[in-house]
Parts: structure tokens; C-alpha cells; sequence
């Protein structure tokens, strides 16, 4: 069993997120058991200094981030499913710099997306891409909260512990 895992998080709303979640539950329900939809904003190994990041959290004054989502992909040599964010990069790797500050000072570029089929626990069939694409999902999302997110061990389900407004 490994220790405790920390990242932050962009959750996806609950009206955004409708077409996803139904998609997440019903092809990747082991996932969806144990997390929302989101986009990962900073894993784990980037949260170095967590006080530092924590602290920049407390005195965000950023504004809401806008993602305009792409259509759903295949990844994982096709064995998961993504939407990949294709707009709003900029306000996103603009909110990493600012949180990550002082803790890094080049922090790697992430390609935010929202997973709907992960493949550490499900495998994506031509057949299910299929019916995945006939789902109208959001063109735009707007994330209001960064969440900071903990999980045991991976099977565990992951905790909010403590959210930031934007």
C-alpha cells in the first residue's frame, strides 16, 4: 500500500458535468466511484512545498478559468478516453506559475483534459468509443474552485480537504 496522495484539482460542476458523469459511470465506474469529474491542476509530485502552495491558494485573486473542451480522444494506446481542453490554456498554465511560485520556477506544462475512461481501471473497446461519441458533451467549463484532494491509497475514494476560490 503506498501513502497518502495530495494534488489539486478543477472540479467539474454539476450541470456542466451531466453527459461526462453518466459516460464516467457507465463505462468507468470503478473511477467515477472514486473521484468527480475534474481536470488535474498540479499532481502530486509538483506540491513540494505544500505550505508555499497553500498560501498562494489563501490570496488567489484570479478569476474563474475558462476550458473550451475538444471532442473526446482516445489515450492510453487506446485503452482510456479523454476530452481534451483545446482553449483557455493560457489562464490555465498562468494559475499553475502563480500557485507553484517559488516552489519551481518552470513548472512543466500539464495538458488538462478530463478523463472519462481511465485506463488504470477500465479498457476502451471500438465499440464503446463509439457510443461515447454520440454523447454531447460541454464545448466550455468554467471552474470557479480549485480543490486541494487527498487520497489513502489508490482504491481509497479522494477527500476535499480544503477548497480555494478563484
Amino acid at each position: 500500500m503506498m501513502g497518502k496522495r495530495i494534488q489539486l484539482t478543477l472540479f467539474v460542476g454539476e450541470e456542466a458535468g451531466r453527459a461526462i458523469e453518466t459516460v464516467r459511470h457507465t463505462f468507468n465506474p470503478v473511477q467515477a466511484a472514486l473521484i468527480p469529474a475534474h481536470v488535474t491542476l498540479c499532481r502530486e509530485d509538483e506540491l513540494t512545498d505544500l505550505e508555499m502552495v497553500v498560501d498562494h491558494l489563501s490570496r488567489l485573486s484570479f478569476g474563474p478559468i475558462t476550458l473550451q473542451l475538444g471532442p473526446a480522444e482516445r489515450s492510453a494506446e487506446g485503452k482510456g478516453v479523454l476530452i481534451p481542453a483545446v482553449g483557455g490554456m493560457e489562464a490555465f498554465d498562468g494559475l499553475r506559475r502563480h500557485i507553484l511560485a517559488g516552489t519551481t520556477d518552470n513548472p512543466r506544462r500539464l495538458s488538462a483534459h478530463i478523463t472519462l475512461m481511465h485506463p488504470r481501471n477500465s479498457t476502451c473497446t471500438d465499440a464503446v468509443f463509439q457510443q461515447i461519441q454520440d454523447y454531447a458533451f460541454p464545448e466550455t467549463i468554467i471552474f470557479r474552485t480549485v480543490s486541494l484532494i487527498g487520497q489513502e491509497d489508490l482504491t481509497a475514494k479522494w477527500q476535499v480537504l480544503k477548497e480555494f476560490d478563484l
